[in-house]
């Protein structure tokens, strides 16, 4: 089971950049037992920016400081993310830190038509550097829907990405619903991608419709990940998910065995999404968001075992 340790941050019109929301954590250790975590947060026009903090993993709910200006930023009008920029996943590679982010763009029938972009940090800056005015993967021919949320590694050589890809919109009542399940894709640059629709995690039923934010790591046994989806027959919002692989391609889920849920009352009673999982000191942590997809802000758990 997970331990809950408590919430760590809540953007609370600290700015005008970090005006509401800290959503899609991720921790990036600095040295010993200081991480960054990078979040995105939504400024007054709604737009989402990349920002990080710094924590002490001996208490990691305690925020030593909040780095004052935005790492990542909306693209210029009328790019593929000139509406938010937000952080996904960092590849270490090649003594380059490279940023995985979601580039937000708003649309007319349907609400969003997100794609993927790439940028690498830029240390005498204290930010990230967008290596391309567009994205590095997107809608396709054959795959003609949005992407988001990648997660991103580097193993043997080759880049592998499991991301968010809609597979179709649905007209509602009130609005255009989407599906997007979890798709599977590799790259030797990291740049050009093989893409051929391998589907990762897909919908569990016809009640799930969305999936989201899927966070890998290889243990010496196999690969687990941990995701979010919605909804369920009963509850129409997100919960944190769970999946084990022996390659890291095909994916068996394991929901009941994921061993955090919502809280009775507060800031995660509705809701926990948008997981991150990582490794420290011998123990395993997750980062994650609470009601609102990360207006309440994000906390942190530890697994304590079976």
């Amino acid at each position: 089971m997970w331990k809950k340790l408590g919430k760590i941050f809540c953007a609370e019109q600290q700015s005008d950049w970090l005006y509401s929301h800290a959503m899609i954590p991720i921790a990036d250790q600095v040295e010993g037992d200081l991480y960054r975590i990078y979040f995105s947060s939504r400024d007054k026009r709604n737009r989402g920016h990349g920002g990080f903090l710094e924590v002490d993993m001996l208490n990691p709910t305690k925020v030593l400081r909040v780095h004052p200006d935005p790492v990542l930023e909306p693209g210029d009008l009328g790019c593929f993310d000139d509406s938010g920029a937000l952080p996904n996943s960092i590849v270490n590679v090649g003594g380059r830190k490279l940023m995985y982010y979601t580039g937000i763009n708003l649309g007319v029938t349907v609400k969003i038509r997100n794609s993927i972009g790439l940028a690498e940090w830029n240390e005498s800056a204290q930010c990230f550097h967008k290596l391309f005015r567009g994205p590095v993967i997107d809608r396709t021919r054959d795959l003609p829907h949005f992407v988001a949320t990648p997660e991103v590694q580097y193993e043997a050589g080759r880049f592998r990405a499991w991301f968010t890809s809609c597979v179709r919109w649905e007209q509602d009542p009130s609005e255009a619903k989407h599906f997007y399940h979890l798709e599977y894709a590799e790259s030797v640059d990291g740049v050009e991608w093989e893409r051929d629709g391998t589907v990762a995690i897909e919908f569990r039923d016809h009640h799930e419709y969305a999936l989201g934010v899927p966070r890998v790591l290889k243990d010496a046994d196999m690969y687990r990940m941990w995701f979010c989806s919605r909804a369920t027959k009963d509850c129409p919002t997100y919960r944190i998910r769970y999946a084990t692989s022996s390659d890291g391609v095909k994916w068996t889920r394991h929901d009941e065995q994921v061993g955090i849920d919502v809280s009775k009352s507060g800031w995660d009673s509705e809701m926990i999404c948008y997981p991150f999982v990582f490794d420290h000191a011998g123990r395993r942590f997750m980062l994650y968001n609470g009601n609102g997809y990360g207006k309440t802000g994000f906390g942190i758990a530890v697994w304590e075992g079976e």
